[in-house]
């Protein structure tokens, strides 16, 4: 998939057909979701950080957003990787509460 390989490829056998691989591509595709589902992680601690933060000001207890499920936005995101890579009808219970 690498342009050098491309033409290291084309010189070396110039009737291949050259094709892309499953495996890279989805290598691919899971490294940017992950890279993705950390960014907004990141983002989420800021946030929780920030509204801590703003509690304290305020002299006022620190509440955590709570889904439906229980998870506060950063603990989803934490635990949400590996639902990321399973098929959904791999889930154990707890990982399909924890997507509802």
């Amino acid at each position: 998939m690498a342009n050098s390989m491309k033409l290291i490829a084309k010189k070396s056998f110039p009737k291949a057909t050259q094709v892309t691989d499953r495996f890279h591509v989805q290598k691919l595709a899971l490294e940017a979701v992950q890279e993705v589902r950390i960014r907004l992680k990141w983002e989420a601690l800021d946030q929780e950080n920030q509204s801590i933060l703003q509690a304290k000001l305020n002299n006022a207890p620190f509440v955590s957003k709570e889904f439906s499920n229980g998870d506060t936005a950063k603990q989803l995101l934490t635990r949400s990787r590996f639902l990321l890579y399973k098929s959904p009808n791999k889930w154990s219970e707890s990982q399909k509460d924890r997507a509802t």
